[in-house]
């Protein structure tokens, strides 16, 4: 704990108002949920934003209203539960951010199907979007019964009649098939007709049983680090750097939970009452395991129109000789076998010497590989998505390679920085900064959603 970094202002304050599971009951409503979120950013803002504004002296602070990393920057603060409305309702989506994450990283998406017709629901999560310190006090149950709070809300919008979908990411991928398997044997419980995850977490790191004993110690003024996995400076807007081990540990209950409720109803035959899911999920993948969605999930759903999408590494890169083993081999193993019971999907290179990507498709029950080229590319510099990519745009105004030119003057642009200098002088992990958060193929997503949830 030593070389723990000092602990901030927000790393100790977690919002009073913050939503639990003891709210939400039948009778709470989306206002309520609203109202709720402006007690807790206003408290941020008075207890958090105020000092951070005299004494951070940082050009990166989130916290900082002055700084370029302030969602203050933003005519719109995206770390809030939003909705998308269009002319006229075809049907309703809810839409649900990963662990550490907020809102912001559905807005493309709920764009997309907003364009299509659905009234959209982002909903901000539990602990999410204010201060880091709020995640380690929320829990597994307090997620959950948000995200039936949200699907309750998005029927009532929509009516009985329209299709209602869910979207997951990271984290609220396993919260939405959490969802979506409970509705098999609750009939209380609205239905989905569509599910879409997007590097949803499937499976389970067992680091984190070890991570609850230890953060047993955080109480302690003396281990009050000890609550901490990563302490980094708040340079992101929408996404938490800090990592509090509890967020660990609900997330390690999250997927154990997901693992037995799959289990019991593959047995009880209640997998065949699963709507149909599609899934994007990049071949590496840093935070989630590809190997647990495909044999965790996929491989124990019966026909039912389910699709997995996999982004391969970028064959053309130059860097293959340097990626892992295991990781650059995936795309064989995942190929391996007899025909499957859902539709396999790859992206990948349409030759090992050109930088543009095909699908290659194979249909349910199926052998034969049907190509369909996507006129779409690699970037040269990039040699794999990673699991922050996939529902970003090249344009996302924060995380993009072209932000629009007329977007927030002063907010920082995280996507197109490219580190490369001297070591050891940044003040945040040279790792966070290379990581890619945007993906090439975005209007592949985009396409392949829309012709879904119609």
């Amino acid at each position: 704990m030593a070389n723990v970094p000092d602990l901030q202002p927000w790393h100790r304050l977690a919002p009073g108002a913050e939503v639990h599971a003891s709210d939400l009951d039948e009778a709470f409503t989306l206002e309520q949920y609203l109202a709720r979120e402006e007690q807790i950013f206003a408290e941020v803002g008075e207890r958090i934003e105020k000092a951070a504004q005299s004494t951070s002296g940082a050009v990166a602070n989130r916290y900082d209203p002055q700084s370029a990393s302030s969602p203050r920057q933003n005519p719109h603060d995206w770390n809030r539960t939003f909705e998308m409305t269009p002319d006229t309702v075809r049907g309703g989506v809810l839409l649900v951010h990963g662990l550490t994450d907020s809102p912001y990283s559905m807005r493309a998406l709920a764009q997309v199907l907003n364009d299509a017709g659905f009234y959209a629901l982002a909903l901000r999560v539990p602990g999410h979007g204010t201060t880091p310190a709020a995640l380690a006090e929320v829990s597994a149950e307090d997620w959950m019964a948000a995200v039936r709070f949200g699907a309750r809300h998005v029927r009532e919008r929509i009516g009985p009649e329209r299709p209602l979908v869910l979207v997951g990411y990271s984290n609220g991928g396993a919260l939405v098939l959490r969802y979506a398997l409970a509705a098999t044997a609750d009939p209380q419980l609205p239905s989905a007709s569509r599910v879409v995850l997007i590097s949803p977490m499937i499976g389970v790191n067992p680091l984190a049983r070890i991570v609850r004993v230890i953060s047993a110690l955080g109480p302690l003024p003396f281990f009050e680090k000890a609550r901490w996995l990563d302490v980094i400076p708040e340079y992101n807007p929408y996404k938490y750097n800090s990592f509090p081990a509890n967020a660990a540990q609900q997330s390690f209950r999250m997927a154990s939970m997901l693992q037995t409720e799959l289990a019991a109803a593959e047995t009880e035959g209640r997998t065949a009452a699963l709507p149909p899911i599609l899934t994007f999920q990049s071949v590496v993948d840093a935070t989630v395991s590809t190997q647990a969605v495909v044999s965790n999930l996929y491989d124990r759903l019966p026909a039912g129109g389910h699709e997995l999408v996999v982004f391969d590494i970028n064959r053309l890169s130059g860097l293959e000789p340097f990626i892992r083993r295991e990781d650059a081999g995936m795309v064989a193993r995942l190929a391996a076998g007899a025909a499957r019971l859902y539709r396999r999907t790859l992206i990948t290179n349409v030759a090992t010497d050109t930088l543009e990507v095909r699908a290659r498709t194979v249909a349910p029950g199926a052998l034969a590989v049907t190509d369909e080229p996507l006129g779409l590319h690699w970037p040269a510099q990039m040699f794999s998505l990673s699991h922050v990519a996939l529902p970003f745009r090249s344009d996302d105004a924060l995380y993009g390679s072209d932000p629009p030119p007329d977007g927030p003057g002063r907010m920082v642009s995280l996507g197109r920085l490219s580190p490369r200098g001297e070591k050891a002088v940044l003040t945040v992990p040279i790792d966070t900064l290379m990581r890619v958060g945007w993906n090439p193929f975005f209007p592949f997503v985009a396409r392949r959603v829309t012709e879904w949830v119609q």
